[in-house]
């Protein structure tokens, strides 16, 4: 499929003074390049499309991903009035004028309305308000756009009647094949013959931002138009072009893998400004920052533990804060978090618990669930002693009592071997008073503390 099959002469559209971006805009739905999972073959919005029915939507999504574009090529293709605000200068009067001829048009001519709001999130609840009835009757087809979640921007009643179309960064594969048509087709690159001589560096300074990308390559362009006989955009030009320095980062090759590598070891060795040093190197890069909230959850466990219980919950809090907010906000949590879990003290003695026990499990050995452990909801269970002689710990003094919950073969067995670390001194001895005759703590501390030889992440 061609991209941006646009023709520029003797047609109405963007004049040879809009911006790259503004004339590269896809005229036809089965131009537009990206977001398969939300108009690809298959899926509902794709089927409503061939019966020309539009259901109001709101896009969230980041910058440059097409949700403006995807808009007014939704509302061409369903023939539909297409209308553009900003909720940044557009008030309540601006909505009820909308709606109002809106109303005229569906009773006199039959003609839906498509209402584009751009940057809803920016309206207030007596704004949002002023749509709900219109958008409940269909008079208008509501398409928002906003780069916040809008479970916490938008108003609830306004959320039951849209559809959430959540638009993802381009990737670099799609950014390319839109820069390769721009420099091919526009009526004023296309006479220069531009040659792009390293990819990369685009795809790290667009981000997933196609208008960055376009942007980035018209101005690149104009440098070129100062050297003679130039035609071909070095990573040098690019950085001048956007007036910042390129970090080369290739997210499927080795850096990719030495960065986060750096990182996590940075964490687990307690150096803060190391792991900030090594995160801020990947989001400068173009990192997905969801991947790297993803590996502090599992290093707050693997690295931390019990040593402070608090840094898998920070962990996962982050994860949540990055997903709602995105990015350029997302870097301040994850800097909170990557200093926090850096500063906290440092355990591995749960993660070593499950993967002994795991490779016990894999010995490949046939063990049976005690008879006293079983669970009994039949008579004839009972019969069999299954839960026979079990004893409840809440009936005891410390809600315990000695019992055997190992199987005979594996009695004494210490799998989890709490460190003086952090919060675990204090497990460490609690276990030591209550197993003090059965379980030798001390003896299993000082032959796992020397296990470092494990796979883990980083």
């Amino acid at each position: 499929m061609d991209l941006f099959d646009q023709q520029f002469e003797g047609q109405e559209g963007p004049d040879r003074l809009s911006p790259l971006a503004e004339r590269m805009r896809p005229n036809r739905l089965e131009d537009y390049v990206g977001q398969d999972h939300v108009i690809g073959p298959g899926t509902p919005l794709h089927h409503a499309l061939k019966h020309k029915r539009l259901p109001s939507m709101i896009f969230w999504g980041p910058p440059g991903v097409g949700k403006t574009t995807l808009a007014r090529l939704l509302a061409g293709h369903v023939e539909g009035n297409f209308v553009s605000m900003s909720a940044v200068t557009a008030g309540v009067a601006d909505v009820r004028k909308t709606i109002e001829k809106a109303a005229g048009d569906r009773k006199y001519y039959s003609k839906a309305t498509i209402l584009f709001i751009d940057e809803i999130h920016r309206f207030n609840k007596s704004q949002q308000d002023a749509l709900l009835h219109a958008v409940e009757d269909g008079t208008i087809t509501l398409i928002g756009a906003t780069t916040e979640n809008p479970s916490f921007e938008v108003i609830s009643p306004l959320l039951s009647r849209s559809q959430v179309y959540q638009l993802k960064p381009l990737a670099d594969d799609q950014i390319q094949r839109i820069v390769s048509h721009a420099i091919s087709e526009d009526p004023i690159l296309s006479v220069s013959e531009i040659q792009i001589e390293d990819w990369g560096p685009l795809f790290v300074l667009a981000g997933g931002d196609a208008r960055r990308a376009l942007n980035t390559i018209e101005k690149a362009s104009m440098l070129l138009a100062d050297t003679p006989g130039g035609n071909t955009i070095t990573p040098a030009v690019l950085e001048r072009a956007a007036q910042q320095k390129v970090l080369y980062y290739d997210k499927c090759g080795e850096f990719h893998y030495d960065l986060i590598s750096a990182f996590i070891k940075s964490v687990r060795g307690s150096d803060p400004d190391a792991a900030v040093y090594w995160m801020a190197r990947m989001l400068a890069g173009g990192e997905d920052p969801k991947f790297i909230a993803r590996r502090m959850i599992i290093l707050a466990s693997e690295d931390i533990g019990n040593a402070d219980p608090q840094a898998l919950t920070l962990a996962t809090s982050c994860f949540s804060a990055v997903t709602y907010i995105g990015m350029p906000e997302a870097q301040i949590v994850l800097g909170q978090a990557a200093v926090y879990l850096a500063s906290a003290p440092k355990s591995n003695a749960a993660y070593m618990a499950i993967r002994e026990a795991m490779h016990t499990v894999r010995s490949g050995a046939d063990v049976q669930v005690p008879l006293h452990l079983r669970n009994a909801p039949t008579g004839l269970m009972k019969d069999l002693d299954y839960g026979k002689d079990y004893r409840y710990p809440h009936n005891y003094p410390e809600h315990f009592i000695t019992e055997k919950y190992l199987p005979d073969n594996l009695q004494g067995r210490i799998y989890y071997a709490p460190t003086d670390s952090g919060e675990e001194r204090r497990i460490r001895e609690h276990l030591k008073r209550l197993w003090a005759n059965h379980k030798d703590y001390d003896n299993e501390q000082s032959k796992t503390s020397g296990k470092n030889d494990v796979d883990h992440q980083g």
